[in-house]
């Protein structure tokens, strides 16, 4: 513990002490200009430029510039949601990235229509597609000309790929024996973000992951959605986090979709990231774009549509929740950098040493480890500072006494210091990541379950309002037994000042009283800051 003391002697004898926590390592952030953690709004751009993940002085605002350290890390998440697809039967296509108008028509008297519908509390057959507002034209990029030529027909980029992809889907899809139909691309999407920017998690150009697919029936495609949270589940667990899933409630339901479920993970300053979604479409898409098909009785029916989609989102998540004071901790799996190699030079045996270093650098790519060997000539502490802001899990450092002892010294990310025999350093190395990777997940699964708290009691005031009997905490999701109305959740946001993230896919195991009604109900609801 650090203390402050202020005092102030003029006239009146006063001292005033501000007291704050700091962790030893935090002293030496400081110095090198690392905000602390605990300040997540300096800390977080400041990680993100330090780190060289990316460089965000490119002259249009929301659009950075991947940098390659962060563009490896990238794709190595890319690689293993690409594994999940091929893995479950998907198969990759790449769409073009300009739309024409007509289709962003199409869709905006859909959505509009399907809103309306919603909102009027009517079937959505009930609604004509020209009685409906316009939908999304205001959010998207438009491109007008080409060269000196204004165009017949104006384009826009892609926000998402609904409309490209579901005019081509009647072409391909004839017959039940098309179906399932199961596609994904991993491409860049455009949205006019007015608020403020913030690398990875609210940008205008993002690097975008998105699975479309077309069903016999509404049981098959909410199959595709069970399947899909299973795929979400294996690639949290190998980047480390610990999520919430939600069924967004009506009013936060894409207007397109039948429901949706969002996957938020809880940042340090406890607000809730959305970093992936799903989509029941059930068969309205396939309405508005005609895309039917043949059952085996020769009857023509629509498809029922799901959509899954992921974004770079899931890079700021996972710097969010395992940085620290010292900068970026990649978990293993995505690591641009698995293990660097510190040689410990002296002038008698730097050359036995660097022999040595290169050796055992060759062994662990071989093996399958991304490893570097850093033989620049400056002094470890300023390697260790250079490699621990980019977050890479492992450090060997090899000097002369290691060698006496045929050994190298293994130094983590979390500050955890093993050793392992050179002639087994493969096998060495390769168990300490796996349990890095456990302690570093352990770790953020246990700040995640801290971060969540019941909500307080409601209670009627003197004037007729409704309070809580204990003050809402900054910093905080807060969860609650939940089977009211609209209008009842509008009054738990307003006097809160949290927004409803959803009904939570897994229920109470037992029955607890609705914090609004007293009625009785497994349902459990997460409330949040969100960003």
């Amino acid at each position: 513990m650090a203390e402050l003391t202020l005092k102030i002697e003029k006239n009146n004898p006063l001292t005033t002490t501000l007291t704050y926590e700091i962790m030893p390592d935090e002293h030496k952030a400081a110095k090198r200009g690392i905000p602390p953690k605990t300040d997540f709004n300096a800390w977080y751009p400041f990680i993100v430029e330090a780190a060289e993940l990316v460089d965000k002085r490119y002259p249009i605002k929301g659009m950075d510039v991947w940098m390659p350290y962060g563009w490896k890390a990238m794709r190595l998440i890319d690689g293993i949601t690409h594994s999940e697809m091929e893995r479950t039967g998907h198969g990759e296509v790449r769409f073009p990235l300009l739309i024409p108008y007509n289709l962003l028509d199409k869709e905006n008297a859909l959505v509009s229509k399907l809103k309306a519908a919603r909102d009027a509390g009517v079937d959505p057959s009930e609604m004509r597609m020209d009685e409906v507002a316009e939908g999304f034209s205001k959010e998207v990029y438009w491109v007008k000309n080409a060269g000196e030529n204004e165009l017949d027909v104006p384009m826009f980029l892609r926000p998402t790929s609904e409309t490209a992809m579901y005019t081509l889907f009647p072409l391909w899809i004839r017959s039940h024996a098309d179906l399932p139909l199961k596609t994904y691309q991993v491409v860049n999407t455009f949205r006019y973000e007015t608020k403020q920017t913030r690398s990875f998690i609210r940008v205008r150009e993002i690097h975008f992951f998105e699975a479309h697919t077309a069903h016999v029936d509404e049981d098959d495609a909410t199959k595709q959605i069970e399947e899909d949270l299973q795929i979400v589940d294996n690639l949290m667990k190998e980047l480390g986090l610990t999520v919430i899933k939600t069924r967004r409630p009506v009013w936060d339901t894409f207007p397109g979709a039948w429901y949706t479920i969002a996957i938020d993970v809880i940042m340090p300053d406890g607000r809730a990231l959305q970093i992936a979604s799903c989509h029941h479409y059930r068969d309205q898409w396939a309405q508005a774009f005609d895309v039917k098909y043949e059952d085996i009785d020769g009857e023509q029916k629509y498809v029922h549509q799901t959509t899954y989609g992921m974004s770079e989102r899931l890079m700021g998540a996972v710097i969010g929740i395992h940085g620290d004071g010292k900068g970026v901790v990649f978990p293993p799996h995505v690591a641009p950098t698995q293990a660097v190699i510190v040689p410990i030079l002296t002038k008698d045996r730097k050359n036995e040493v660097m022999e040595i270093s290169a050796e055992i650098k060759d062994r662990l790519w071989k093996a399958g480890i991304r490893t570097e060997l850093d033989d620049r000539d400056i002094r470890p502490g300023q390697k260790y500072y250079d490699w621990e802001i980019k977050g890479v899990p492992l450090r060997i450092e090899i000097g002369p006494r290691d060698l006496d002892n045929e050994s190298v010294m293994l130094v983590y990310r979390d500050g955890m210091k093993d050793s392992t025999v050179i002639k087994e350093v493969e096998s060495g190395v390769k168990n300490g990541l796996d349990e890095f990777a456990s302690r570093i997940s352990k770790t953020a699964r246990e700040g995640h379950e801290k971060t969540i708290k019941p909500l307080p009691k409601l209670k009627k005031k003197d004037d007729g309002d409704w309070g809580f009997t204990e003050v809402i905490e900054e910093g905080f999701v807060y969860e609650m037994a939940f089977d009211g109305n609209d209008a009842e959740a509008q009054v738990i946001e307003d006097i809160s000042g949290l927004s409803f993230l959803g009904e939570a896919v897994k229920e109470y195991q037992t029955e607890k009283e609705c914090i609004m009604t007293g009625k009785s109900t497994k349902k459990k609801v997460y409330l949040a800051k969100t960003y």
